[in-house]
């Protein structure tokens, strides 16, 4: 019960990273709200699970790249749970194109909702915590907010956005008891990463720059997460975390 009385808003958690942290969330003692955009089935199953065992939560929609819906996501959670104590900024997409050949849609479609979501969620968030005494909040970064991606830059310039936009944050919102922190995820066995990985060669190359040697989990991203979120994280703000089994350590020798 790391989070027992908190209640936390979690971005794009119907399915992967996001729907393991807002079940672990709930699991420890949070009222949590699962944001979702477009088909509301996961999101509800989650909830209808989560009630099942007892614990408290809902989904609402929500595109994190427009203030108006973040403004009535927010809004909705407070009429629902009186406050926000923790917000996980978890929506995101990963495109890839050829630099040469990326068109301004290509470019505007992952900084919109990985860069742009962050930073309104943040602020309309921090709004309501500044109010209640203070928060958390967490950022769904990835490795490659240090690490190159050749043919996906637009995600590596918005998620190296977010990496700066965490850094600055922490030291603007510190004097509300607000911290702000990034998880840097590396290859995480999500569905889509499964099925998009389910090749001989690649899970070869996986197993050679992976100094542990697999995959990661969502639910060991989830741990990071709760520690983060929980009074346990008082004294930290401003960092990344890498949840990567040191994949963005990697060398060789030559």
């Amino acid at each position: 019960m790391e989070l027992e009385g908190k209640v936390a808003i979690v971005t794009g958690a119907g399915q992967g990273i996001g729907a393991a942290i807002a079940m672990r969330f709930a699991r420890e003692g949070a009222g949590v709200v699962i944001d979702y955009v477009g088909s509301a089935d996961d999101a509800d199953a989650i909830v209808a699970r989560l009630a099942g065992e007892g614990h408290r939560a809902v989904a609402l929609p929500g595109d994190v790249s427009k203030r108006a819906d973040v403004e009535a996501l927010v809004a909705e959670t407070v009429r629902r749970f009186g406050r926000v104590d923790v917000l996980v900024n978890n929506a995101g997409i990963t495109a890839g194109a050829d630099f040469l050949e990326m068109t301004d849609e290509d470019w505007d479609r992952v900084l919109d909702v990985d860069l742009r979501g962050t930073f309104l969620c943040t602020q309309i968030a921090a709004r309501v915590m500044k109010e209640h005494g203070g928060g958390s909040v967490v950022n769904i970064s990835s490795v490659h907010e240090d690490l190159p991606f050749p043919g996906f830059a637009q995600y590596c310039a918005a998620k190296g956005g977010m990496r700066m936009l965490m850094r600055a944050l922490s030291l603007e919102l510190a004097p509300y008891r607000i911290r702000v922190n990034n998880i840097a995820p590396g290859a995480i066995a999500t569905a889509r990463n499964v099925a998009r990985l389910d090749d001989p060669a690649k899970q070869e190359l996986l197993a050679r720059v992976i100094p542990a040697g697999r995959m990661g989990t969502p639910d060991e991203v989830a741990n990071v997460a709760v520690f983060l979120a929980s009074d346990r994280a008082s004294y930290v703000t401003g960092s990344t975390y890498y949840v990567d089994g040191g994949l963005v350590r990697h060398t060789e020798p030559v």
